[in-house]
């Protein structure tokens, strides 16, 4: 078994009263059923205010009980200036020793301000590909199995189509052992059929989707969208392409039921798209703080899950 692995059974058997060979079969006995993760963006107003270290991920999140975690590249690059201080590779070893030291899995991490994947300026893309490297191999030495990028740069349907076609080949067959996923982020990726048909095109295994439940505003921004593709449709049609799932949030009510997107309906289609990844919690609400947007959007997929 390896270290983290031992670690990770260790520290959760103090927290249920169980030794780590009964978690291990607990665990084994679950292997095909949905599991959660927590996207490092749930932090970011802590992270941004200097309230929460991004060294301290790891540990914030065995706080919520939650053993996995989806880093957020610009919260060492452009929110704070981690990376200034210390070198990508100095980076890689502190996260994956202290993700160790808490026993928590890195599954994911989502790559922004890197370049234009989708861009027509075949400098311009080439610069984006090479940077985005990088950041494979940084995924590949912390551990994470997934890399989540952005297909930007373009607006034209047919030119998008195609640079994204080759930007997500050059970048899926660098490293067989990384997941290259692409999140609907805005502009054409947040057409559910738009980026469905690129993935078809791509046809690679290890290159993907990231569905996020909010994130289908196609003209606008999520807080002052002008149009909005159909969430459910979209899901729909990412989900066969999946390789992660981001649970978006926004608020809460009484009853525990997210306010803006229909919870039971998401997972269901989830479910029903016979996907046995993760879940990742992304808590974007402005009424409750951040950790009581995390522990809800929790508690309300445990009860779904």
């Amino acid at each position: 078994m390896k270290r983290r692995d031992f670690s990770k059974l260790t520290i959760a058997s103090a927290f249920i009263g169980l030794n780590p060979l009964e978690i291990l079969s607990a665990s084994s006995n679950n292997k095909d059923q949905l599991k959660i993760s927590l996207a490092q963006w749930s932090l970011n107003k802590a992270i941004k205010s200097g309230e929460l270290s991004p060294l301290d991920f790891a540990k914030k999140a065995r706080s919520f009980d939650i053993d996995a975690i989806e880093y957020v590249s610009g919260l060492y690059t452009n929110h704070t200036d981690t990376l200034k201080k210390i070198s990508m590779q100095k980076l890689s070893k502190e996260l994956l020793k202290r993700s160790d030291d808490y026993g928590i899995d890195n599954v994911l991490i989502m790559i922004d301000s890197q370049g234009s994947l989708a861009s027509s300026n075949k400098k311009e893309r080439l610069k984006a590909i090479d940077n985005h490297k990088k950041w494979i191999d940084f995924s590949y030495e912390i551990g994470c199995e997934t890399m989540r990028v952005n297909l930007s740069g373009e607006t034209k349907l047919d030119r998008w189509t195609e640079n994204s076609i080759k930007s997500l080949t050059e970048l899926s067959d660098y490293n067989k052992n990384i997941n290259v996923v692409v999140e609907n982020h805005g502009g054409l990726s947040s057409n559910g059929k738009y980026l469905s048909n690129v993935m078809s095109k791509v046809n690679i295994d290890n290159c993907g989707t990231l569905p996020d439940f909010g994130n289908f505003c196609i003209d606008g921004s999520p807080r002052a969208c002008n149009e909005w593709y159909d969430i459910y449709k979209g899901l729909e049609e990412l989900m066969p392409y999946a390789h992660a799932v981001s649970a978006k949030s926004y608020d809460f009510d009484d009853s525990g039921n997210e306010t803006k997107i229909d919870y039971s309906k998401m997972i269901d289609i989830v479910k029903k798209a016979g996907y046995k990844g993760y879940i990742g919690i992304e808590y974007e609400g402005s009424r409750m703080s951040e950790d009581d947007g995390i522990i809800a959007t929790k508690k309300l997929l445990e009860k779904l899950i």
